[in-house]
């Protein structure tokens, strides 16, 4: 029992299972945005929702329906744009933003033998006591 509590408690099994709570809601939230947005949209520039629907082909009397599974590769490619558009591309942009290191303090340089940070007047480091040439 104590190796499943640790089991159980590690970190990225507790992820996985915040992942797939987020990831469910998100699901709903995409459904959703679809059939309020992208289903309209489709109707809107094409006179109907369900333009695939009725795409079908037999073979010895056996009828393949097509049509819905063009629709939802269209709606998937759609809604997958939008994401990647409003969600996954600004981001990204905040992220790569947040990543930008700030420029290097002019009042400090690094010592040559220790890389501790000293003042740039100083002449020696205060960390090894190595001679630093003195910046101009």
């Amino acid at each position: 029992m104590k190796g499943f509590k640790a089991f159980l408690l590690r970190g990225n099994v507790v992820d996985l299972a915040v992942a797939v709570v987020i990831g469910g809601a998100f699901t709903m939230l995409v459904t959703a945005f679809a059939a309020a947005f992208i289903t309209p949209l489709i109707a809107l520039l094409f006179g109907k929702h369900d333009m695939f629907g009725g795409f079908s082909f037999t073979i010895n009397g056996v009828v393949f329906s097509f049509g819905p599974f063009i629709n939802a590769l269209v709606t998937f490619v759609m809604v997958a744009a939008i994401v990647y558009f409003f969600v996954v591309l600004p981001v990204n942009i905040l992220i790569e933003r947040s990543r930008k290191q700030a420029p290097p303090d002019p009042t400090i340089k690094k010592c040559p033998e220790c890389l501790s940070d000293i003042p740039i007047a100083a002449t020696r480091c205060a960390f090894c006591g190595q001679p630093v040439a003195a910046h101009i």
